[in-house]
């Protein structure tokens, strides 16, 4: 750098300095851009620039095609600054990003953002060590904050999240399991006086099955709540000492716990994804705004190279590319997807289950707010009885418990109340809420088809829910494994199996007695993201592709795993956390003798969020594939901006949403199938979509009874074994694993 320039930059760090302090903005760009290259610059070749942008910014380092490539600075008008590794106009590698206030962050990054291994030290001098993913703390990590206390553990979405040790700085400290960042779970807490609290938590404070221990060796064992009344337990002196007998448990809660205050992490007040660039030529964008390539087409597909390809014989021209813009071996595709419409009829008045969804809608009112007691999460065995259930007559003049109602005399039953009632307080479902969605004024929708097992399946105005019919030989199943199920999902608060809210029967009256049970359970695409694909997935082929002509398929339409036509690649640590949860759910349904679950996935290309979409399916390459037909020119609906939806996802608080299988950002690679052979998983072609995932394991209520036994000798005598769905529980989970672990793969 000359020496002209050197003072220039000095000059102007400190007038930044000056305009950070005295809280002004300069109102208009006062440099124009420059730059130093070599006279005999070849277009395409990364040399040394030196640049004063059009609002101010400045950047010197190495340069390729108008954008920063290789080791650079750069230096905002606000006072931010990096220094570090970039690609292509991004912040991507090592590199370091200070604010004015004096925080800094020194790691990796990637596509914009903070991604990796990285050290934030805030301006008051707390400080974290560990790994980031899209600018949220997330995996290992360990912080130390201002005021002396200190935690190392799992971190997910920012916050301590998982098995963690905090540390006060009094010496007191906690040892155990967190959730959204408060103590919660399995846990023990150390006085330094040495008493010490093992047992349950919930958001900070004991809750459930608990010891308190002093020093001298005395404890006391029982029930904790807060609420005096749900406090119950035994005192056990030490010996013959009785020290303690007048103590009353609620001390550590009012005197004990005080010196136990956890401190909140602190906010970033703005990403590095978030900041503003200004390149030469183009208006300014943010960091984590998809590229815009040298052929002028801006996407969410990343560069093609030749080493994404693995392989695959896809050539410039095939079927399943017919909108290439080459740059540089390069693929940048707009496409169209099909709006989303609400699946199903509803059920209005003169609809032949009218009578039934007004019946389902009075029962689950009377069971839901029947008054009951306070129940701990931790059941006796005796609500798991099968026995365990409550009829209720509802005549149509009421009763004593019953309002008057325009339907048929019925009866009503509920199985098991307390477990599923306890089910949906552990799934958080907010009573008054989930009343609303089932019984309000809006009527239910039936889908139109009844599924394979020949269920009608029920979906609730707001999608929330979905109502399933049940045969008796599924109840049985239910309440069988009903234990294992509770304890499951108790235990893994990311679990995929499907989440199940109520069980309920509802016997009609007249000659047949006909008896309709039904369970509620949740609905995995409930979202204020449009679905415009999805698969039920089980790692079998006879039979497992759509029978629907293209020119049918939407976006309501399921389809299977012949059908599939991607692959889809998860940030590092969602992926292990997605490997260890399947093998979880896989173990306990393998336990329970289930098998012919499925993975259901939903897709939401992020490009059908800024166009309106249309739909072109097209068989030749896989079905429903997106394609570049339509005009955004022509388009009159109103849509968010590219930037817009950007920063939108960019929101640490959206980003606070995202859990395993809901809300997942990932990419979505397209694949291609050989011609000659039936590919389960096709050959990946480099070509990658920005999609937000959603996706469950479903159907788990089919045993591996006579029937299913039966069925698999016959079909084994006329098919390969291994591509038939009714196998040994043990096969089916082997083969149902192999076969996710070929769809999801990790983001390299």
């Amino acid at each position: 750098m000359s020496k002209e320039l050197r003072f220039f930059v000095k000059a102007w760090e400190a007038t930044v300095r000056k305009t950070h302090i005295g809280g002004k903005k300069r109102p208009n760009p006062l440099f124009t851009t420059m730059s130093v290259a070599p006279a005999d610059d070849e277009p395409g070749e990364t040399y040394h620039a030196e640049k004063v942008l059009a609002n101010g910014d400045f950047y010197t380092g190495q340069w390729l095609d108008n954008y920063a490539h290789g080791q650079g600075k750069y230096l905002w008008t606000d006072g931010c600054m990096y220094v570090g590794e970039w690609q292509k106009g991004k912040t991507a590698g090592k590199g370091k990003f200070s604010w004015p206030s004096g925080a800094t962050y020194e790691g990796d990054f990637k596509n914009g953002f903070m991604d990796g291994k990285g050290t934030y030290t805030g301006s008051f001098g707390e400080t974290y060590r560990g790994s980031w993913v899209m600018n949220l703390r997330y995996g290992q990590g360990s912080k130390s904050f201002v005021n002396g206390d200190h935690y190392e553990g799992e971190w997910r979405r920012g916050l301590q999240d998982g098995q963690g040790r905090y540390q006060w700085k009094n010496g007191n400290h906690y040892i155990g399991q967190w959730r959204n960042g408060m103590i919660h779970g399995s846990g023990t807490m150390i006085w330094n006086n040495g008493n010490r609290y093992d047992g349950s938590w919930e958001e900070g404070l004991p809750k459930g099955n608990g010891t308190f221990r002093w020093a001298d060796g005395s404890f006391y064992v029982g029930v904790w709540s807060k609420e005096t009344k749900d406090q119950c337990g035994t005192y056990y002196p030490a010996g013959s000492s009785g020290g303690h007998v007048d103590w009353d448990p609620q001390e550590v809660f009012a005197v004990d716990l005080n010196d136990c205050k956890v401190c909140p992490v602190e906010t970033i007040s703005i990403f590095p994804s978030q900041m503003m660039l200004n390149w030469p030529g183009m208006e300014g964008e943010f960091m984590n705004k998809p590229p815009i390539y040298k052929n002028g087409s801006e996407g969410n597909v990343r560069p093609r190279r030749s080493s994404d390809v693995r392989g695959s014989n896809v050539s410039r021209g095939s079927n399943c590319d017919n909108n290439f813009d080459e740059l540089g071996g390069s693929v940048a595709r707009r496409f169209r997807v099909q709006p989303t419409k609400k699946q199903g009829i509803t059920i209005a008045k003169g609809h032949k289950n009218y009578e039934l969804m007004l019946n389902l809608q009075l029962g689950i009112r009377h069971s839901v707010g029947r008054p009951a007691p306070t129940t701990s999460l931790d059941l006796k065995t005796s609500a798991f009885d099968p026995r365990e259930k409550v009829w209720t007559k509802f005549p149509p003049e009421g009763s004593k418990y019953t309002p008057p109602h325009q339907s048929s005399d019925f009866k009503w039953k509920d199985y098991c109340p307390v477990v599923f009632r306890t089910l949906r307080k552990l799934f958080k479902v907010d009573p008054a809420d989930y009343m609303i969605s089932l019984c309000g004024n809006d009527a239910l929708r039936e889908l139109s088809s009844p599924g394979k097992s020949g269920s009608f399946f029920y979906l609730t105005n707001d999608d929330r829910y979905m109502i399933k019919t049940m045969k008796k030989a599924e109840v049985k199943v239910l309440l069988r494994m009903l234990p294992a199920y509770y304890n499951h999902v108790r235990a893994f608060e990311n679990t995929l199996v499907t989440k199940f809210f109520g069980l309920h029967c509802v016997k009609l009256t007249g000659p047949t007695q006909k008896k309709v049970r039904f369970v509620i359970m949740g609905n995995l695409f409930c979202s204020e993201y449009s679905i415009h694909r999805r698969f039920d997935l089980k790692g079998s082929s006879l039979g497992r592709s759509t029978d629907k002509p293209a020119a049918e398929i939407d976006a309501t339409t399921t389809l299977k795993d012949l059908d599939l036509n991607y692959i889809f690649r998860l940030q590092k640590v969602w992926f292990q956390e997605f490997c260890r949860q399947v093998d979880r759910d896989c173990d306990f349904l393998e336990q329970e003798r289930i098998m012919d679950y499925s993975l259901l996935v939903g897709l939401h290309f992020r490009e059908a969020s800024y166009n309106d979409p249309l739909a072109t399916p097209d068989r030749s390459s896989g079905v429903g594939t997106p394609t570049g037909y339509g005009d955004p020119d022509n388009d009159k609906t109103p849509r968010v901006s590219k930037g817009e939806m950007d920063r939108l996802l960019s929101d640490p608080n959206r980003w606070a949403s995202i859990r395993l299988g809901i809300n997942m950002p990932a990419w979505a690679e397209k694949t291609v199938r050989k011609t000659d052979e039936a590919q389960l998983v096709g050959e990946p072609t480099g070509d990658l979509y920005d999609v937000i995932l959603f996706f469950g394991i479903i159907d788990i209520l089919q045993d591996y009874d006579i029937s299913k036994k039966l069925e698999h000798a016959y079909k084994s005598f006329q098919y390969d074994p291994t591509s038939i769905s009714a196998v040994d529980p043990k096969q089916y989970s082997r083969r149902f694993r192999a076969f996710i672990f070929r769809v999801f793969v990790e983001d390299t």
